[in-house]
């Protein structure tokens, strides 16, 4: 494990490479007492400026992002850097992507979360990145299919009845500890989701 404090003390596209490919990487964002949305619903709302340093570094080292419909939605999300794949078992597209360019927004349902990585890795998107919601999170460790959780906790605590990073029957993944960043009182840590894990998830 390495601890790093401040963001600039080492190359970070360096440090948030992926070890190997196919890789898929999801990345989440919440508070110390676990929120992963603010008063607002968003998850937009508790991020701060080191968060969104990470996040732009991840969309631009990705081959493809995925999002769950509802985050998309909710999130407000416009056309991305990289082809978006939007997870949904509707046919709609978000309206803040019915702009987009042709071919940079896809809507897929998730069916066989093991099928499903396998058609993006079939595409030639190997470093794959997600980036939720808790219910898509949820089902892609169940299924085994995560390699690296990419969580970021912000210095706030917020209270009331707000989503964790995962939504939906209970998973008991291990994860391993590979980096950890202190920049401005806020943690970014990369995650390592052990083999085997999704024998430990409820169906």
């Amino acid at each position: 494990m390495r601890v790093l404090v401040g963001p600039d003390t080492d190359d970070l596209d360096a440090l948030y490479a992926a070890p190997r490919r196919p890789w898929l990487r999801v990345n989440m964002i919440s508070t110390v007492d676990g929120a992963a949305t603010g008063d607002s619903g968003k998850s937009g709302s508790i991020n701060n400026a080191v968060d969104k340093r990470v996040f732009h570094l991840l969309r631009s080292q990705c081959d493809v992002i995925v999002v769950g419909a509802g985050t998309a939605r909710i999130e407000g999300y416009g056309p991305a850097v990289r082809p978006l794949v939007v997870v949904s078992r509707q046919e709609t597209v978000p309206d803040g992507l019915r702009d987009a360019p042709p071919g940079a927004v896809t809507v897929e349902p998730l069916g066989d979360p093991v099928a499903f990585k396998a058609s993006l890795v079939e595409r030639g998107w190997t470093n794959i990145l997600c980036e939720g919601g808790p219910t898509l999170l949820r089902a892609l460790l169940a299924a085994g299919v995560v390699d690296e959780l990419c969580a970021t906790t912000v210095p706030r605590l917020i209270g009331g009845d707000h989503l964790r990073i995962t939504h939906g029957a209970p998973v008991d993944v291990p994860l391993e500890l590979h980096t950890l960043i202190e920049a401005e009182g806020t943690l970014l840590a990369r995650w390592w989701v052990s083999p085997g894990s999704e024998s430990a998830a409820a169906p």
